[in-house]
């Protein structure tokens, strides 16, 4: 494969924050899935030879599978990224045949996907490739039908589990009783796993006694998200970087997952929940581990696991005496979010309820390289807009020589959005055009790599499509390993037993707000500022 070209970015000054510099790279082709992808085509053709020739997915009539399984796979076909023989079998309770479900696949696909990218020919040729089969997993007979399963279709099959949590040790029971397990047999599981440590553990160790470790692929979707991925390119394949990337010349980062929608026909899972296990333990403790781990020996699955792990067995707990300083917790009341009036929790819920809809709190890495680098998370429902980003605040300069003309320069940072949007943003001091008596005037100007801009020739994909490859390819670089899973949770559970301790409770925050006003006060005792 042909070395990508370096991107070129363009350099002129903005108006204000919020524009954007569009990078001049429509000639260069480079694209993360090509770092994804073997080096060389003999490593291509051996990782070929690892695929599956199966997919079973279970839950394949519910909501996720509609929304993003059906239509990844989908994706994948059309793009010719998967072997032709490949064959596709779903499985539920709903009594239908293989001609029906192809049709329920269809109106799904026309229902999810963008109108331009969806063709019925397409469609229509993409469910040739998938067979049905009606089965209850809480039943013992189900054994049988998933034993002819695997005689009706020979060689290597991954399955995929898109059901309740409640029902993983029974399906995998099923599994071992018809010969779906062990090394000929993927299992990729979704979240959530446990709702703590020890209900984590007996679903991992149910597991584990049918799968080996490297045939486990738990799933966090975040991980499939381009820009997530590109985070190992921008702080790994650019030499600028990595000798900034620690506590001498960074002040703080600050992590965002803000969401407004509601609790979305998911009150009974949710209130359950919370912010803290539905958010935090998985999809916030990854971005954070991706940014603050050390560089890894080499791109592979163990490689890049290895070093999260470290980040996630270094984070400080926040102890009892410093919860009310270092968190804050909410949960949203009545309010406006895009001009629409939107309920309270309770109204959803229907009744009252402790559970927190918002989380911020101040977490800090204890090793050599983070020391006294705070990395400040917030996520939440009902917030004034959908956003996920990363920001990286850089130091003060030690001292500015503008300052006596009256210019003032202001901290760079590097912003990594992830959705909406996916960009990367550098904020940079340069000197407004002009001439000035007596001094310098300042301007903080943007250098932006805009998904829509530098890669408008490539599709914007969903965030299952890489990982449904990488499962039917076996490779677990961008899943879930077990002891980062019991690490988060070992943190998640400590930070519980000190909240319940403390005897917090959610403060009040109005729906289309971002979050209870001590969200604001917990950074700002510390001179920080959201990036709202």
């Amino acid at each position: 494969m042909p070395a990508a070209s370096p991107s070129r970015l363009s350099f002129r000054p903005s108006v204000t924050r919020s524009s954007r510099v569009s990078a001049s790279l429509h000639d260069v082709r480079p694209r993360i899935e090509d770092l994804l992808r073997p080096a060389s085509a003999k490593a291509k053709a051996a990782s070929m030879t690892d695929q599956v020739s199966t997919l079973l997915m279970f839950g394949a009539t519910g909501d996720l599978a509609r929304r993003m399984l059906w239509p990844s796979l989908y994706g994948l076909h059309h793009d010719k990224l998967l072997d032709a023989t490949l064959r596709l079998v779903g499985t539920a309770r709903s009594e239908l045949d293989t001609a029906a479900f192809r049709d329920q696949v269809v109106d799904a696909l026309k229902e999810h996907l963008p109108a331009e990218f969806y063709d019925e020919a397409t469609a229509r040729a993409f469910v040739q490739r998938i067979d049905y089969l009606a089965m209850d997993a809480t039943d013992p007979a189900a054994a049988d039908k998933l034993g002819a399963l695997a005689r009706d279709y020979p060689g290597k099959i991954a399955v995929f589990l898109s059901t309740a949590p409640s029902l993983f040790k029974q399906t995998i029971e099923r599994l071992v009783a018809a010969g779906l397990s062990g090394e000929g047999v993927r299992l990729a599981l979704e979240k959530p796993l446990g709702t703590s440590l020890a209900s984590s553990n007996e679903i991992n160790d149910a597991v584990a006694a049918a799968f080996p470790e490297s045939h486990i692929f738990r799933i966090d979707h975040y991980l499939g998200k381009e820009t997530v991925q590109n985070l190992l390119a921008l702080r790994f394949a650019n030499a600028i970087f990595e000798p900034l990337w620690n506590a001498r010349t960074i002040d703080h980062v600050q992590i965002t997952i803000a969401e407004t929608i509601g609790l979305e026909g998911r009150a009974d899972y949710y209130d359950g929940t919370g912010a803290l296990r539905d958010m935090v333990q998985n999809h916030m403790l990854q971005l954070l581990a991706l940014v603050a781990m050390e560089p890894p020996a080499s791109f592979n699955a163990d490689a890049v696991r290895n070093e999260k792990v470290k980040i996630l067995q270094s984070l400080r707990p926040i102890a009892q005496d410093r919860v009310e300083s270092d968190l804050v917790i909410g949960q949203y009341v009545e309010g406006e979010i895009g001009g629409q009036r939107a309920a309270s929790y309770v109204s959803e819920l229907g009744g009252p309820s402790m559970t927190e809809t918002f989380i911020a709190m101040k977490v800090n890495i204890d090793n050599w390289r983070w020391a006294g680098v705070p990395f400040y998370l917030r996520t939440g429902k009902r917030l004034s807009s959908r956003r996920t980003e990363i920001v990286i605040q850089f130091k003060k300069v030690p001292h500015s020589m503008f300052e006596a003309g009256g210019a003032h320069a202001t901290s760079n940072r590097l912003i990594i959005s992830i959705q909406p949007e996916e960009d990367i943003t550098l904020e940079l001091m340069a000197k407004v055009p002009g001439l000035d008596f007596g001094g310098m005037r300042l301007r903080e100007v943007e250098l932006g790599i805009g998904r829509a801009d530098a890669f408008a020739d490539v599709r914007r994909r969903i965030a299952y499509e890489r990982l449904l490859l990488d499962l039917i390819d076996g490779n677990s670089l961008l899943f879930v390993r077990r002891d980062e899973v019991e690490a988060q949770w070992r943190w998640i559970d400590a930070l519980r037993v000190s909240l319940a301790a403390s005897g917090i409770r959610p403060q009040p925050y109005a729906a289309g707000s971002w979050g209870p006003p001590a969200a604001k006060a917990l950074v700002g005792r510390h001179g920080v500022d959201w990036n709202d």
